[in-house]
């Protein structure tokens, strides 16, 4: 069986304007969802990457002091709310920080030199405030040297801080600032100060959600927090003890001091569910993209499912004429579906140049990566596969149609310029 092209591409010919109007509708299709499951493809990876910690176990509580208190207060009032939550039976360990991975409320950015004077830094990353139980508590692993010694531990605040001191830091952070060797012992300068690095421990995401360029760029330094206003306190939970501790610990707190607040709503939670509020805008951009992109795609099916009842239509007596003549049911079939082909393909083209076009704009608005040839390539096959889907059960119904609805038309129809018309085709 072939197919007759020289036919197919004259009868385009001669409805240019219905032509036209579905392939700019595909190649506006194509060029939205090529970019659209780019991004779509590119959330689902930033939301899906990991933190690092023990996620599942780990409990935050935003204890808010309500007295004024002195520096040495708050540091004495923290240090025996923790020294109670590390003896409760459910407790793996805890400390106290400004901030914790991911979804912290807040975050400091550190600029990482290698040497003084340096004009740019090496690297950016973002600090934590811990103790030497900060690892165990969020379950990171050390890859080489040591843990902080209690010794080491400098007592501060946001507002006072050590200048100088040990710190551990993340594998990305030490492939980064000493990519050909080892970056244990070695000294680094944040503002201008030198820190030795005595740990490295494995990959743990910035409190900052929205970073990127540095994710994994984290940095302990051995400050035992403890602001006047209050602190996140972050708990582990022993296996299967998280929700219990997430129902109990406020009431816990209340015991030792009842000169705190602890939101009844959101002043305890599990880090998942945190995680979870701080995704939830990449969640809700994913879902309208997809659904965008489903509409667009039922919309071009509806188009060309228009234009094929209505050209079918047009030439009922043609079709049914030729199946008079001769023409079996799948070569009917073969027309009609290359025919809706042809129109797409051409879409294709025109799109696959107009999503480059919208790549680029967003690039420059929006900071987005270019986008692979590998999505126009998905977006063109969805296409190809919506176009002969929506046209099949047209053609299908084309293909069925009897040769008697020739003979039934006869009567107000020429046979001869039906015949005329298919060889002018």
């Amino acid at each position: 069986m072939s197919v007759p092209l020289r036919p197919i591409m004259s009868a385009l010919t001669r409805h240019k304007a219905g032509v036209l109007l579905i392939a700019l509708q595909v190649a506006l299709t194509l060029a939205i969802v090529a970019n659209a499951i780019f991004v779509i493809s590119q959330r689902i990876a930033y939301i899906s990457r990991p933190s690092g910690v023990d996620e599942s176990n780990i409990v935050i509580v935003d204890n808010r002091w309500v007295e004024t208190l002195t520096f040495e207060q708050a540091q004495a009032k923290t240090a025996a709310d923790l020294a109670m939550l590390r003896q409760l039976p459910a407790v793996a360990d805890a400390y106290a920080d400004y901030s914790f991975p991911v979804a912290g409320p807040w975050a400091d950015v550190w600029g990482i030199s290698l040497n003084v004077g340096q004009k740019s830094p090496t690297s950016f990353s973002e600090p934590y405030y811990t103790d030497e139980h900060a690892l165990v508590t969020y379950g990171i692993r050390l890859l080489a040297g040591r843990n902080f010694r209690a010794d080491e531990v400098a007592s501060g605040s946001q507002l006072e801080q050590p200048k100088s001191g040990p710190i551990i830091i993340t594998q990305d952070l030490a492939k980064k600032l000493f990519p050909e060797g080892s970056s244990l012992g070695k000294t680094i300068y944040i503002g201008g100060v030198g820190h030795d690095i005595i740990g490295i421990i494995s990959d743990m995401e910035v409190p900052s959600v929205g970073t990127r360029s540095f994710a994994y760029r984290s940095v302990l330094s051995p400050i035992r927090l403890a602001d006047l206003g209050g602190d996140q306190y972050i708990v582990r939970a022993k296996p299967g003890q998280a929700e219990y501790l997430r129902k109990n610990l406020a009431a816990a707190l209340y015991q030792i001091s009842r000169m705190r607040v602890i939101d009844a709503v959101g002043g305890v939670q599990s880090f998942q569910a945190l995680r979870s509020k701080a995704y939830s805008r990449d969640r809700g951009l994913v879902v309208l993209l997809s659904a965008a992109s489903i509409i667009l795609l039922l919309a071009t099916a509806g188009g060309i499912i228009g234009i094929t009842v209505y050209w079918i239509d047009e030439r009922r007596q043609q079709i049914g004429l030729r199946r008079a003549l001769g023409a079996k049911r799948l070569e009917i079939l073969a027309h009609i579906l290359t025919e809706n082909f042809c129109i797409v393909f051409m879409g294709i083209c025109v799109g696959s140049l107009l999503a480059f076009a919208v790549n680029v704009a967003l690039m420059h608005y929006l900071e987005m990566t270019s986008l692979p040839a590998s999505y126009i390539a998905l977006g063109s096959a969805q296409l190809l596969i919506v176009g002969q889907c929506a046209a099949l059960t047209q053609a299908r119904r084309a293909a069925r149609m009897s040769p008697m609805e020739a003979t039934r038309a006869s009567s107000l129809v020429n046979p001869y310029n039906l015949i005329v018309e298919e060889r002018r085709g």
